[in-house]
């Protein structure tokens, strides 16, 4: 059913449930597993702090990552990992669209009903646009 798996990670406990929801489906689906994060740079800064608001989240989301492989590694799921940069949403719909996925897996992060409409939701663009199935974890 699922050949090509793609989990948005952002670090957020929900981000956790929905990365161990897909290592579970892959395994299922014999699918390959990749993950992706997505740094957001500042909308109006100067290149320096850009670059520096990059390189932290950078670093941030490869330490991450070294947790999500030991995990990945102790039940046999090989994945790959994709960092990224630009608006989540976007950068997330348009690798699936690129690597082919079959289904993306993305947390809820249990915002309000407020929150969401003034902000929006990457799993909630995700559901609008992706050309796939989505599964939004709890």
């Amino acid at each position: 059913m699922f050949q090509h798996i793609l989990i948005a990670y952002d670090g957020s406990q929900p981000a956790d449930k929905a990365f161990d929801v897909a290592v579970d489906l892959a395994r299922k689906y014999s699918a390959t597993l990749a993950v992706v994060a997505v740094a957001r740079p500042p909308e109006f800064a100067e290149d320096v702090e850009t670059e520096a608001v990059i390189e932290n989240a950078r670093a941030q989301l490869e330490k991450q990552f070294e947790g999500l492989r030991a995990r990945a590694e102790a039940r046999q799921q090989p994945v790959s990992y994709q960092l990224l940069v630009g608006h989540p949403a976007e950068q997330i719909v348009r690798y699936a669209e690129q690597q082919h996925i079959d289904l993306i897996v993305t947390g809820h992060r249990g915002r309000t009903l407020f929150q969401r409409f003034r902000l929006g939701s990457v799993s909630r663009q995700a559901l609008h646009y992706a050309h796939c199935a989505v599964l939004v974890v709890r």
